[in-house]
């Protein structure tokens, strides 16, 4: 991660208290360090974190280390994005996506 990005680690530990409690919206990207898609997605969301900073919580999740909340919330593959207000789901983005499409879901909550 480049400096100045904020990025949060979430696992099935802490997931509840930041992302379903957070008081701004949360962007999570499920994601696992074997998924060639996963890799070239992480500047792009990483681009997003700092952009929206402040307004946006991104998280991001390792499926390898845990796997209660990605099968809580059906995530059958990776790279999976979940956007979050106010503790509900709501938008999914899964697979490599351009910026601009991953930027036209999550603005209306920002």
């Amino acid at each position: 991660m480049r400096e100045g990005v904020v990025i949060v680690e979430v696992s099935d530990d802490n997931f509840e208290g930041e992302v379903l409690r957070s008081a701004i919206p949360v962007l999570v990207d499920f994601w696992a360090s074997y998924c060639h898609p996963c890799i070239l997605l992480a500047p792009v969301i990483e681009e997003i974190a700092r952009e929206y900073g402040g307004r946006l919580k991104v998280c991001k999740f390792d499926v390898e280390q845990d796997a209660r909340i990605p099968s809580e919330y059906g995530i059958m593959g990776i790279p999976t994005l979940l956007l979050f207000s106010n503790g509900e789901a709501k938008e999914q983005m899964v697979g490599y996506l351009p910026r601009e499409h991953i930027v036209e879901k999550i603005k209306p909550y920002i």
